[in-house]
């Protein structure tokens, strides 16, 4: 291989190991009925499983940054993956809701929080100097795009076939995902002769410290700002994967709209996802971060109201708009979010993230499991709408009680000097 191909390698390897891990995150979704119509379980029990999930995949991503560390980058990978295809496959076999809760829950969990943003922030950070933001930004589409290939193929299989072929077909994208992973992809440049792309030949690798993740953490819960995006954070999940990634397709199918089709009207949304980010992210060059995520969350919230309302048997203009509009809403709360962490927690904010994201997959976990509870008791999601569309107005609240760090270069090193203090005292550091 020419070494200058690396580099373009690189990143679809790593784009194929996130597009492979986002399989189960358009899963539960569309199993939910098929699971409920074959065992009876209620939607409550499934959801239970999906918030464990979730709040594992949060919980855990913080500490894939220090496996990777120290293991390496495609060994920790690809057994992740390895674990998200055996979690996958060995839930055909699941007859009791307990089955359910250790694959679903546990080992999936663990799996997919592993090859979430950490992984993706290693490999942009490590590999790229010049074009960094582009290629974060493509890795993070992958989750966007996964949404996009499988939800329609799921929906279909479990529709067509059996919820089991659906499963099967999540196992075996991590499965094929995880040899690529290990043998192709490398933990730095410098270990295939390299540089970090963009950096001069001659000068020696950066080097910049980090706390471990419990001690970034120590750090972060001192400042109120940490609490804040935190809390904007967790209302953004549980209005995104908890709440529409989980129960938007048997919202739909309650109100008489085939499951393919709903499916399908999700998997768009992971188009307008990819616009939106984009988009984002140039906004935020140019506008205060917190007024863009005041105008999200409050828009957000508005549209989430009305949702109820549009839903029905057949696919009008309205509900097209609602697709179109919380696509670009959807995802487009982390360019803004990310920069506020840099500017309050300086070199240290991409690590504070990691534990502000853990916030939005808590977040995200107590409204799928809430929802799945109202929907239950009852016979009705639009109780569960109408909760996050209040979620959405105190998310815009406490956005508004974000204070500015001054801005700009001296914001960051302001938040960078108090990473440094806080570094130097922290008696544990990553190796």
């Amino acid at each position: 291989m020419q070494r200058s191909a690396w580099y373009p390698v690189t990143v679809l390897v790593a784009f194929a190991a996130l597009l492979a891990a986002a399989g189960f995150r358009s899963a539960p979704g569309v199993l939910m009925d098929p699971l409920h119509s074959e065992f009876g379980w209620s939607h409550g029990t499934i959801s239970g499983a999906v918030s464990l999930n979730l709040l594992l995949f949060g919980l855990f991503s913080p500490f894939a940054t220090s496996l990777m560390e120290r293991f390496g980058v495609h060994r920790v990978a690809a057994i992740a993956l390895a674990v998200v295809g055996t979690g996958s496959a060995l839930s055909v076999f699941v007859s009791e809701p307990w089955q359910l809760w250790i694959l679903w829950g546990l080992l999936i969990g663990a799996g997919t929080g592993a090859v979430s943003m950490p992984f993706a922030a290693l490999v942009a950070g490590r590999w790229f100097t010049q074009r960094r933001g582009l290629v974060s930004g493509i890795l993070t589409a992958a989750s966007s795009t996964g949404q996009l290939v499988f939800l329609p193929l799921l929906a279909h299989l479990a529709g067509r076939h059996s919820w089991q072929a659906a499963s099967l077909v999540i196992a075996a994208a991590a499965v094929l995902a995880a040899p690529a992973v290990f043998l192709v992809l490398k933990d730095r440049p410098q270990d295939v002769g390299l540089v970090s792309y963009g950096q001069d030949a001659d000068a020696a690798p950066p080097e910049q410290p980090a706390m471990t993740a419990l001690g970034s953490l120590r750090f972060a819960v001192r400042r109120r700002e940490f609490w804040l995006l935190a809390g904007t954070f967790a209302v953004c999940g549980a209005t995104t994967v908890g709440l529409v990634g989980t129960h938007f397709v048997p919202s739909a199918h309650d109100h008489g709209m085939p499951a393919t089709t709903a499916a399908s009207l999700l998997a768009l949304v992971g188009i307008f996802d990819i616009l939106g980010t984009l988009a984002s992210g140039w906004l935020t060059d140019r506008i205060d971060p917190r007024v863009l995520l005041v105008a999200y969350y409050g828009l957000r919230g508005l549209s989430l109201l009305l949702l109820p309302m549009l839903m029905g048997p057949v696919v009008e203009p309205p509900l097209w708009a609602f697709i179109v509009f919380y696509g670009l809403d959807c995802v487009a709360t982390v360019p803004p979010t990310m920069a506020l962490c840099r500017e309050h927690f300086g070199q240290a904010g991409p690590v504070v993230f990691g534990w502000v994201f853990a916030s939005h997959q808590l977040g995200a976990g107590i409204a799928a499991a809430g929802a799945g509870v109202i929907r239950d008791s009852t016979g009705s999601y639009d109780g569960a709408w109408f909760s996050a569309a209040a979620l959405c107005g105190l998310g815009a609240v406490l956005c508004l009680c974000i204070r500015r760090a001054g801005g700009g270069a001296a914001g960051g090193e302001r938040g960078e000097g108090a990473a440094r203090q806080a570094f130097a005292s922290d008696p544990v550091r990553s190796e």
